[in-house]
């Protein structure tokens, strides 16, 4: 059985793909009991879409693997703290739990034009049932964005 941190760790080296193919840095991981449902990372410049973020991403995936929009009973694992539109789309396919490692402060501080709105905020002023929990591998996952701005293709939006 993995643990968070080696579930986290798969969307650590998801992120690290993303960024080497010229992808910002952030990549996603759901996991329904002990099973990786899906993997991804942000493919926002690939696909000139504003919302293929790992988050949307991984839910499109997982969503497909599992043939339902009801992903009650899993937790995602995201390298980044999710943005409003992600949030509310965990919400929306009834993830149970999202673990996240650097924070919205984090990608504004790296260049990311981020709305600065806690993800736990959001969920608690949406009266979600999901279950925000913050700084699962922070430092690894946060070290990304200096990954990624030293990759020859780092742009940001």
């Amino acid at each position: 059985m993995m643990t968070n941190e080696q579930f986290m760790k798969v969307a650590i080296e998801k992120t690290k793909e993303g960024i080497f193919s010229g992808q910002s840095p952030f990549g996603a991981v759901i996991v329904k009991g002990d099973n990786i449902v899906a993997v991804a990372h942000n493919i926002v410049w690939k696909t000139c879409d504003p919302t293929a973020h790992a988050e949307v991403n991984a839910i499109r995936e997982a969503a497909k693997e599992l043939k339902t929009i009801d992903l009650s009973g899993s937790v995602m694992f995201t390298t980044c703290e999710p943005c409003p539109m992600c949030l509310s789309a965990i919400h929306w396919a009834k993830i149970d739990k999202v673990y996240y490692g650097a924070t919205i402060a984090d990608a504004a501080e790296a260049g990311f034009k981020e709305l600065e709105f806690p993800a736990k905020e959001l969920a608690r002023l949406g009266k979600s049932p999901l279950i925000v929990e913050e700084g699962l591998c922070r430092e690894e996952c946060a070290s990304l964005f200096s990954l990624w701005k030293n990759a020859a293709l780092s742009k940001t939006y």
